[in-house]
C-alpha cells in the first residue's frame, strides 16, 4: 500500500494549481431585494407595514414595492396565489432589529397583524430571535445582535 507522501506526489501530478490566477468580483451593495408572491396584496402590505413599518414606494401590473424609511432595501409582493408562500429552496429572510428588548414587541405585533409565531429564543444571553410566519405562511426571522 502506499504511503501518504506517494498519493500526494500522485494528486499533484493530476491536480496542478492555477498560478498567478486573479479573482474578479462584482461590485455590489449586498443583497437588497426580495420578492415574493403572495396570495393578497393588500394583506401582504398591511402586514410588513404594520409589523416593519415598510412602505409602498411603486406599484404596477400585481407588483407592489416597498420600502423602510431610511433604508435601501426593497421588499416586493408579485399577487400570485398558486405560488404563494412556496419557499423554493429559501427557508426563511429576516429583519434585524435594532434594539433587543423589541422581540417581545415585535412578536405581538407579527400576532396582530395576522402572522403567528413558530418559535424563540437566544442565541446567546441576550441575544434574542424569534421565527415568525406572514400571512401567507413565509418564514422571517426577527433578531438582535
Amino acid at each position: 500500500m502506499p504511503d501518504a507522501r506517494c498519493q500526494r506526489r500522485s494528486l499533484s501530478s493530476i491536480v496542478r494549481p492555477r498560478r498567478n490566477l486573479e479573482v474578479i468580483m462584482v461590485q455590489t451593495y449586498g443583497l437588497t431585494h426580495l420578492n415574493l408572491a403572495v396570495r393578497d396584496l393588500g394583506r401582504a402590505l398591511r402586514f410588513y407595514e404594520q409589523v416593519f413599518g415598510l412602505r409602498e414606494y411603486g406599484r404596477g401590473d400585481g407588483l407592489v414595492h416597498t420600502q423602510a424609511a431610511g433604508r435601501h432595501d426593497i421588499l416586493s409582493f408579485a399577487e400570485n396565489p398558486a405560488t404563494a408562500g412556496l419557499s423554493g429552496g429559501v427557508a426563511h429572510f429576516g429583519f434585524r432589529l435594532v434594539k433587543p428588548d423589541d422581540i417581545d414587541r415585535a412578536v405581538a405585533e407579527v400576532e396582530r397583524a395576522g402572522g403567528r409565531l413558530l418559535r424563540r429564543g437566544e442565541f446567546a444571553p441576550g441575544l434574542p430571535y424569534a421565527y415568525v410566519a406572514d400571512p401567507d405562511g413565509y418564514e422571517i426571522e426577527i433578531w438582535f445582535e
